[in-house]
C-alpha cells in the first residue's frame, strides 16, 4: 500500500490534567462479562484526569440506535461511560467503527479522528488506533477504506437491527475462525509511523490495534508505544492501561496475576 499521511487533528490538555490513561481493544461484548465488569470497575476507580479509549472498545458496533434498547448489552455500556469519573475521549478501531456521533453525545464521550496529536506536558503525543499502519494487509486496508465511506456506512445502517445483529454474529464467528487458524496478522508498518510522527512533530506514537503491547525505539527520539487488549477470561487475564504524566509513561496492570 502507499505510504500517506492523514489530516492530523490536534488537542491541548486541560491545564488542570496531570495523569491522563489510554487503554484499547476491550472488544467488549455480552458473553464476557468478565472483562464488562473490569472496564466497568476501571472507569469507575481510575485515578486519571482523562481516559482516552483508542478503538476497539466494542467487538461489534451495530448501530447507535442499539443502545435505545431497554435492557441492551450496548444500553448497559452507554450507563458505564455517562458515570465514568474521568473526561472521556473516543476514536475509532476496526470493530466499532459505526460508532456515531449521536451516541457519543448521549454517553458523555468526546470523539476524537485518527490520527489526534495530544499536547501534554509541553510535549506532543500522536495518538491513533493502529489499523490505518499495518500497510502489509492489503485486504484489509481495502475493507477500511470502504467502511469509513460514508455512503456505505448509510447503507449499512439502513438495514433494520435485527439484520445487523445477525451479521455482527456473523463477524465474531469468522473473527473467532481466523484466531483459531492461526493467522498471522500484520503489524505496524515502521517508516509509515515515522512519517505520521514527523508530519505531527511528535516524538511517540500510542496505538492499538496489534495486540502486542511493547514500546519500540523507531528511530532516535521517536518511538511508538502499544497498548495491549483486554481479556479477563484467558490465562492469564490481560487488561493493562498505559498512564502519562509529566514523569513519562507507565503500564498500569489491572488486570490480577
Amino acid at each position: 500500500m502507499p505510504l500517506t499521511v492523514p489530516p492530523i487533528t490536534e488537542l491541548a490538555a486541560a491545564p488542570d490534567w496531570r495523569t491522563v490513561d489510554f487503554i484499547s481493544d476491550l472488544h467488549l461484548q455480552a458473553s464476557e462479562p468478565a472483562t464488562f465488569e473490569a472496564w466497568r470497575r476501571y472507569l469507575a476507580e481510575t485515578p486519571a484526569d482523562a481516559v482516552f479509549m483508542l478503538g476497539d472498545l466494542f467487538e461489534v458496533w451495530v448501530g447507535d440506535d442499539a443502545a435505545d434498547e431497554p435492557g441492551s448489552f450496548e444500553a448497559q455500556c452507554a450507563s458505564v461511560l455517562r458515570q465514568a469519573r474521568a473526561p472521556l475521549f473516543f476514536l475509532h478501531g476496526n470493530r466499532d467503527f459505526l460508532v456515531g456521533e449521536a451516541f457519543l453525545r448521549s454517553a458523555g464521550v468526546t470523539g476524537l479522528a485518527d490520527p489526534t496529536v495530544l499536547a501534554f506536558a509541553g510535549r506532543r503525543w500522536l495518538l491513533s488506533h493502529g489499523d490505518a499502519l499495518c500497510l502489509d494487509d492489503v485486504e484489509y486496508q481495502r475493507f477500511r477504506a470502504l467502511a469509513r465511506d460514508p455512503a456505505w456506512q448509510r447503507q449499512v445502517l439502513a438495514q433494520p437491527l435485527a439484520a445487523r445483529r445477525a451479521l455482527s454474529r456473523g463477524i465474531r464467528s469468522e473473527s473467532e475462525s481466523r484466531k483459531r487458524s492461526g493467522t498471522v496478522y500484520a503489524d505496524v508498518d515502521g517508516p509509515a509511523a515515522m512519517a505520521w510522527l514527523q508530519a505531527a512533530n511528535a516524538h511517540a506514537l500510542i496505538h492499538g490495534h496489534t495486540h502486542k503491547p511493547a514500546s519500540h525505539e523507531l528511530a532516535p527520539g521517536l518511538a511508538r508505544h502499544v497498548l495491549s487488549d483486554w481479556d479477563l477470561d484467558a490465562t492469564p487475564p490481560r487488561a493493562d492501561a498505559l498512564r502519562l504524566t509529566a514523569a513519562g509513561l507507565e503500564r498500569i496492570a489491572l488486570a490480577p496475576r
